[in-house]
This record gives C-alpha cells, structure tokens and sequence, in this order.
C-alpha cells in the first residue's frame, strides 16, 4: 500500500519534532520536512536542525528561503507604518507565518504531496494562520494537525519522543522559540499566567554589552539602507542591527492581545533591530512628514498590522493600503542617531534634507519669520469661531 506523502512544516522545535516521529513511524506516512528561513536562522543552526529531522525519521528535508521576500511583501509595510500591535508587539511571528505557508503550499505542489502537516496548537493564532493559506492557495491538500488534534500537552511530547529513545536535550523544551527577521517570539509556563515574567534565561539573546553606544541609521524612502554610515541592502541591515543591539538585551516586552479565535493570549518577545528601526523611522517621519500625513498613516498602519495579525493578508485592501504607506515615504530620507544602552535605547535627533524644522519659517517658541502678530490675532479669532457660537447657544438654553 503507498504511503500518503506529506510536507511538513519543520522548525527543529518540540512541536514539530513530535510529528516528524508520530507522522513517520505511528501514521506510516511519507515525511518531507521543510523549513522556511525567514531571517532568523545562521547557516550552523540550519545544518542542526536538518539533521535532527533525519534522526526523526523524515525522508528528505529542505530549507525554503524566503527572507527576501518576507521582506519585500510585508516588514518593509509594517515599517513604513510604524506597526506595534497594541502598542508594543512588532508583529515578529504572526507576520511570517504568511510567507512561510506560501513557501510550503509551492513546494508540496512541487514534489507532488498529497498532504500538508503543521504543529500548531488548537488554542492560538498560528492554526488559522497556516490552515487559512493552505485552504486559498491549496484546497486539495489535506491539512494534518497531530498536536491541534491530539490535545497534547508539551510534556507529552517530551514523554513521547523518550519513549522512542530520541537522545535530545529537551530542557529548553519549555520554552517554545520562533525566531525570524524582524523578532524571535518565546512562549512558555509563565506566559500562560497574568503575572509572571520570562526568567532570564528564557530569552535567546543574553545581557553581553554594557557600555553605552551611539549609532546611526541610514534611511531612503522609508527603508533601511545603511548602518553607521555603510551602506547596505535593507535585509542585511537589520541582521547587522540586530547583531549590534541584542547584546545589550533591547526589545525585551511582553505581548497580551486578543486571539483570532477569540482568546486573550500572552507572549514574550524580543526583537531589538525591529524595536529600534519601527522607533527611528517614526522619528524621522516626524521631522519630513505633514500632521496630515501623520495622522492617517497611524490609522492605516494600526488596520493593517491588525489585518495581518488575523490572517487576512489576501484581502484586497491590504494591496490599497500598501499603495498609500509607500506613497508617503517619498520624502523619508535621513539618518537617524540612536544610544544603546542595557535593556534600552534612545533616539538622540535626525539629520535630513526634508526636515521641516528647518523650513525657514520660525523656530517653535522663539521666532517667526513668515507672519506678523496681527496675522496671528485674527487667525486665533477665526479658529475660534466654532467654539464661540457653541458656548453662545448653550449658555443660553
């Protein structure tokens, strides 16, 4: 009988080392791993994790790299509008996980699987993420979920894999890491609770730098294209920065947001270049922008990280809204100078030829040069206006 073949989104942690082995040897299924590089694995950890879905059973394992375009099609937006989910999560996982479905449906269809596996949970967003693009690019392809449907917990996991005498080292398997481009995601005990806090030693990225750090970016239209004065690709530069910056422990916080199934969840992350790059370009957009500019740029950037947080990147309007974010970047050209120091960082000021600060003018609380006090007497009357009639009609009633 011919075994069912199937592609299995493969990362080298718990979850999906549990299916490689359930899906190979319980299901007697033909395995083909697959992990799709989105920024955040070295060369050396890539050999590791290829060779641990060997040892797992799995038939042949590739890597899928989509940094390029992970950037391309969506960090460069969610750059260009400031994206912070709830005002502090930088969208570091739910963002490539559209990208990696795409990788993963193209080659399925390419080795011709019958079948395509994830190991997310049936409690978080990741599941929606994965089965909604899986269902529009792929519908004849079964959609395989041992961990969703089995409701298992990471210690049976754990239990499951020693039983098989899979001699691993499991002790950071408490901690489930996702790691890419613009932030490494970290789940575990702790974030199942309200009050607690990622100990130390969870974070990938330990304390190394203490000695503060002044350091300049460079951006044209909007995007990263140089660090400290060299010029470089906009991906190379923020693998660069984040090399820089994570020694010192920056872009450490904790997300609390509402699930796409309709939970609140909880994660730690930390994403330093994504923390500081997000904090400079707004800077900078400050000194080269309008208010008007400013203002609708939030809404839209608010609305479209939401819409790639539930899954909705296929959705029309996110092309519109595309098209608006880049058209306002035209002018948003400059070098932005940032202190790093332990667990912190600080944007000093700008230098830009489009900053509007330096129009000629006036100075804010100093001096003018383009109006005379008279003109600003009657214009404070007119603006006033509005507010005279309101409090006139009901003073009076």
């Amino acid at each position: 009988m011919k075994k069912s073949k199937v592609v299995l989104a493969f990362s080298g942690g718990l979850d999906t080392s549990f299916c490689a082995k359930y899906l190979s040897q319980d299901k007697q299924m033909e395995v083909h791993s697959a992990i799709v590089n989105t920024g955040g694995f070295s060369k050396t950890e890539l050999d590791g994790i290829a060779a641990r879905a060997k040892s797992l059973g799995v038939q042949s394992h590739v890597v899928l790299e989509e940094t390029e375009q992970y950037y391309e099609k969506i960090i460069r937006y969610l750059i260009y509008g400031n994206v912070l989910k709830n005002n502090t999560y930088p969208l570091s996982v739910s963002a490539e996980r559209i990208y990696q479905a795409i990788a993963l449906v193209e080659y399925a269809k390419k080795i011709g699987a019958t079948g395509i596996a994830h190991g997310s949970t049936g409690a978080g967003n990741d599941q929606v993420r994965f089965d909604l693009v899986f269902q529009l690019l792929a519908p004849q392809l079964e959609i395989i979920t041992p961990i969703r449907d089995l409701k298992l917990s990471r210690q049976e996991e754990i239990d499951y894999l020693a039983k098989h005498g899979l001699a691993l080292d499991w002790k950071k398997a408490r901690y489930s890491i996702n790691k890419g481009l613009w932030g490494t995601s970290v789940g575990g005990a702790e974030t199942l609770t309200s009050h607690q806090s990622l100990p130390e030693e969870a974070y990938p990225s330990q304390l190394k730098q203490t000695a503060p750090k002044v350091i300049s970016l460079q951006f044209e239209k909007g995007e990263l294209k140089g660090l400290n004065g060299q010029a470089m690709k906009p991906v190379n530069a923020i693998q660069a920065l984040e090399e820089l910056a994570s020694p010192y422990a920056i872009g450490r916080d904790m997300h609390v947001g509402d699930t796409i199934i309709g939970i609140k969840g909880r994660v730690g992350f930390e994403a330093a270049a994504a923390a500081i790059i997000i904090k400079a370009h707004h800077t900078l957009e400050k000194h080269t922008l309008s208010k008007w500019q400013l203002h609708w740029k939030q809404q839209l950037g608010d609305w479209y990280g939401m819409f790639i947080h539930e899954a909705q990147y296929f959705e029309p309007v996110m092309r519109d809204i595309e098209g608006f974010l880049e058209s306002t970047q035209a002018t948003v050209s400059g070098t932005v100078f940032v202190e790093l120091q332990p667990y912190r960082f600080s944007v000093q000021g700008i230098e830009s030829p489009n900053d509007l600060m330096q129009s000629g003018f006036g100075q804010y609380g100093e001096m003018n040069s383009g109006w005379t006090g008279e003109d600003v007497k009657g214009f404070t009357r007119i603006v006033a206006n509005s507010m005279h009639i309101y409090k006139h009609v009901n003073d009076k009633a």
